[in-house]
C-alpha cells in the first residue's frame, strides 16, 4: 500500500532517533535516515539555495525513489525540509527519478522522471519512463502536473531531465539507451509543457562508450560549452575508468541549429572511488557550481548498519581553461565552517613520520617535488588510507584501507610535468575529498576509519620529503 508524504516525514523523524552516527557526516549533506543517491534540482531562487536528492526514507537501501530536500541561505549551512516528491501517481508509482529545477518567473519548477514497471518489479526491459513537472509557490510544498514528455517509440531507458533557459527558449537534455548504446537527446519548449525534439546531442559510438548515459548536464562556462554524462558500462583503461560507472565531460560548441560540435574526448571529472551523477547550477553571483553523489553502485556500504547510506559531495566551483580542461575546486563559502587554525611553514622528513592532530578536518599543504628525493611520501590516515606521491611512477595515489577486501583499492592521477603540487583535503567521518592544484584534479572516496585509529601523519620512505605551507582547520557542522 502506498504511504503518504506526511507518513514518510513522520517515519524519518522517529527513525533518525536511533540512527548510528559513527560514520555520519559533519559537513556533507546526507539524509536524516535512509538512502540517498543522485543530487537533483540544484537551484538558487527567491534568496534561497535548494538542493534535492534521490531518497528512499524507509531503509538504507535503494527503493522507490522520493525527492529529499534541504535549503540554505549561504550554500554552507543547511536545513532539512519535508520530502518534496514521493511516488503516488500511476505515472511515477515506482519512483520519482532524477531531474532538475528552474526558476519560472519566481515559481520553483521541478522536472523529474516518473518511473513504473509494467510487470514484475525489477524487470528493466518492462519499464516506462516519462518526464514530469511539479511546481511550488512556497518552495516547500509541491503540486504535480504529470508527464510533459514521453519516450520515443522503441526507447525504454529515457530519464534524468536537465532543463535550462537560453536563446529565449527552454531546453531539456535527457539520457537514453538505444540499441544498447548511450545517448543524450535535446528538446526545446516555449512554455515548459510542450516539448519538441531537436537532435541527438551526443551518443556512444560503440560499447566502449557505455550502454546508457545517465544524468546529462549541458551548460556554458568561460565561453566553453560543456556536456556532462554518467556512462554506464565503460570498461577500465589502465588508470582510468576504474569504478563500476563513470562521470565525465566533453567540450565543444553548441551551434545555432542546436547541434553540438565536439572538440575533446570524454574525460573523467573526478578520479576517486566514489563520485557519480554530478549536476551543476548557477549560484547567486553567476558562478557555475557542481555537486555529485558521493558513493558508487554495488560497493560495500558499512554505514548501512547505522540506518543511513549516501551523501553529496561538497559544492565545487567549476571553470574551464583555454584548452578545454575542467577545473573543480571547493567553494570559498566553506571557509565559514573553519575553527581552530594551525599552521607550519615547512616540515622536512627523512625516513620518518610527523604526527598531525586527528581532529583536523581541512588541510592545505604544498609538496616540492623537485626538493623531495624519496620514493614514496605523503599523508597517512591511520586506519583508512593514505595519499602518497610515487616518484618512480610519477603519480599521486590514494590507497583506501579496510578490513573489507572489496574496499581495499587505489585511485591515482599523473604528476608528469609537475614541479610541485598543492593539496586541499577535506576529511569527514566517512569520506575524503582531495583537490589538486586549485581544482586541476580531484579524488573523492568513502573511507571507514576505525573509531580510535584516525591519526593523521606525514611520512617519508627511503629518502627526504619537503612539505610546505601546511594549514589545518577543524570544521563546524553544516546542519542547523
Amino acid at each position: 500500500m502506498m504511504r503518504s508524504l506526511s507518513s514518510a516525514d513522520n517515519f524519518v523523524k522517529e527513525a533518525m532517533k536511533k540512527r548510528g552516527d559513527n560514520y555520519y557526516p559533519k559537513f556533507h549533506i546526507a539524509a536524516q535516515y535512509g538512502w540517498i543517491n543522485d543530487p537533483n534540482g540544484l537551484i538558487y531562487i527567491n534568496g534561497k539555495y535548494h538542493f534535492f536528492f534521490q531518497h528512499y526514507p524507509y531503509k538504507p537501501i535503494w527503493g522507490p525513489m522520493h525527492w529529499g530536500h534541504v535549503v540554505s541561505d549561504d550554500m554552507v549551512h543547511w536545513e532539512h525540509m519535508p520530502i518534496a516528491l514521493y511516488p503516488d501517481q500511476e505515472y511515477d508509482r515506482d519512483g520519482c527519478y532524477s531531474g532538475s529545477a528552474v526558476n519560472n518567473n519566481g515559481i520553483l519548477t521541478l522536472f523529474y522522471t516518473g518511473h513504473r514497471f509494467f510487470e514484475k518489479t525489477g524487470e528493466d526491459s518492462r519499464i516506462c519512463q516519462v518526464q514530469c513537472m511539479a511546481t511550488s509557490i512556497d518552495g516547500i510544498h509541491f503540486t504535480k502536473h504529470g508527464p510533459v514528455l514521453y519516450p520515443p517509440e522503441g526507447i525504454v531507458d529515457f530519464r534524468d531531465p536537465k532543463v535550462w533557459r537560453a536563446r529565449e527558449k527552454w531546453w531539456m537534455v535527457v539520457g537514453a539507451k538505444v540499441n544498447d548504446l548511450g545517448q543524450v537527446r535535446l528538446y526545446q519548449s516555449d512554455n515548459l509543457k510542450e516539448w519538441q525534439f531537436r537532435c541527438i546531442l551526443h551518443q556512444a559510438k560503440d560499447s566502449v562508450d557505455g550502454y546508457m548515459w545517465e544524468c546529462p548536464d549541458f551548460f556554458s562556462v568561460n565561453n566553453k560549452d560543456v556536456l556532462i554524462t554518467s556512462p554506464q558500462g565503460m570498461p577500465a583503461q589502465e588508470y582510468d575508468y576504474r569504478n563500476l560507472h563513470q562521470s565525465g565531460y566533453c567540450i565543444g560548441q553548441w551551434e545555432k541549429n542546436g547541434t553540438f560540435s565536439i572538440e575533446t574526448s570524454f574525460r573523467e571529472i573526478d578520479h576517486g572511488h566514489d563520485f557519480y551523477a554530478p549536476q551543476t547550477f548557477e549560484a547567486a553571483d553567476g558562478r557555475r557550481i557542481m555537486v555529485g553523489w558521493m558513493e558508487m553502485w554495488d560497493a560495500p556500504l558499512p554505514n548501512q548498519s547505522e540506518g543511513w547510506s549516501g551523501a553529496l559531495t561538497l559544492p565545487r566551483e567549476i571553470s574551464c581553461n583555454e584548452i578545454g580542461k575542467l577545473y573543480c575546486k571547493p567553494i570559498v563559502e566553506l571557509e565559514l565552517l573553519r575553527t581552530d587554525y594551525k599552521n607550519f611553514e615547512l616540515i622536512a622528513l627523512n625516513n620518518e613520520v610527523y604526527s598531525l592532530d586527528e581532529t583536523y578536518q581541512e588541510l592545505k599543504l604544498s609538496i616540492d617535488l623537485t626538493a623531495s628525493s624519496c620514493r614514496c611520501f605523503g599523508l597517512n590516515i591511520e586506519s583508512a588510507g593514505r595519499i602518497s606521491v610515487d616518484s618512480a611512477l610519477k603519480r599521486l595515489i590514494f590507497d583506501r584501507h579496510s578490513s573489507d577486501y572489496e574496499l581495499q583499492s587505489c585511485r591515482s592521477i599523473s604528476l608528469k610535468g609537475m614541479l610541485r603540487i598543492d593539496l586541499h583535503i577535506f576529511i569527514d567521518a566517512s569520506s575524503i575529498e582531495i583537490f589538486v592544484n586549485e581544482g586541476e584534479y580531484s579524488l573523492t572516496s568513502k573511507i571507514y576509519p576505525i573509531s580510535d585509529q584516525k591519526k593523521l601523519t606525514l611520512f617519508a620512505e627511503k629518502g627526504t620529503a619537503i612539505f610546505k605551507n601546511i594549514k589545518e582547520w577543524k570544521l563546524d557542522s553544516i546542519f542547523k
